[in-house]
């Protein structure tokens, strides 16, 4: 069973008069495990097709299947529910809450899911992304890279089975955005991690088990390759 499945996915927006597809019948399937990289230029869809896979975005025809179940008919309460147990999400901008600091802001999730051990599993994901020494920082204290493993270590906190990251390193020079690169790249496969990443840089798709491309909302090449799971456990 597929850890992440889409079945004819088509998003459409209003533009003036006209409907716009920015999602064109997509079918993709991704293994447990497995490390899928979608590429594609700017205003190709990549944002919008990981927002449909985490159910922030409802499709206009088909359907988001995560561990064979559909998605697109729970309520918000339930897809809120699902994203907190099962998706982790990395953004480019990185999302912390200001007000709290990065020891805080990994905290977070595991206290909403009322985990036992949160302060301490929020130390530990901490110092593992070597960040010891800033947990109790506010993010305006922290650098762009910092304040990137701050959000990957929330994304990993309560170990959720999948992994979406919207252009992680997208705001990060080059040798910054390579270690943030490795970091997610490590802890994925340390916790057996399904991950789907969106990118237009080479250098970050390269790391995947599997790279497909979307063109104006279209998927060119989404056939798994043949030891695509086993290359991600």
């Amino acid at each position: 069973m597929a850890s992440i499945e889409t079945r004819n996915l088509t998003r459409r927006l209003p533009s003036g008069p006209n409907l716009i597809t920015i999602i064109d019948d997509v079918n993709l399937s991704v293994a447990p495990g497995e490390f899928v990289a979608v590429a594609g230029p700017s205003g190709s869809g990549k944002s919008t097709l990981l927002a449909l896979l985490a159910g922030l975005d409802r499709p206009d025809e088909g359907e988001v299947l995560i561990g064979g179940a559909p998605i697109s008919n729970l309520s918000e309460t339930d897809l809120a529910l699902l994203r907190r147990r099962r998706i982790g999400f990395v953004f480019q901008s990185f999302q912390l809450i200001a007000n709290y600091t990065a020891h805080e802001n990994v905290m977070l999730p595991l206290e909403l899911n009322g985990a036992n051990g949160a302060r301490r599993r929020a130390a530990d994901l901490l110092e593992r992304l070597g960040l010891a020494e800033r947990t109790h920082h506010y993010p305006s204290e922290l650098s762009g890279g910092e304040q990137q493993r701050v959000a990957l270590a929330r994304a990993f906190a309560a170990s959720p089975e999948i992994l979406l990251a919207d252009e992680p390193t997208g705001n990060l020079d080059g040798d910054t955005g390579r270690t943030v690169l490795d970091a997610l790249v490590a802890m994925r496969q340390e916790q057996r991690t399904t991950l789907v990443l969106v990118s237009h840089d080479d250098a970050v798709t390269s790391s995947a088990d599997r790279c497909v491309h979307l063109r104006d909302g279209r998927l060119l090449d989404a056939s798994p390759e043949p030891d695509a799971a086993a290359a991600g456990s």
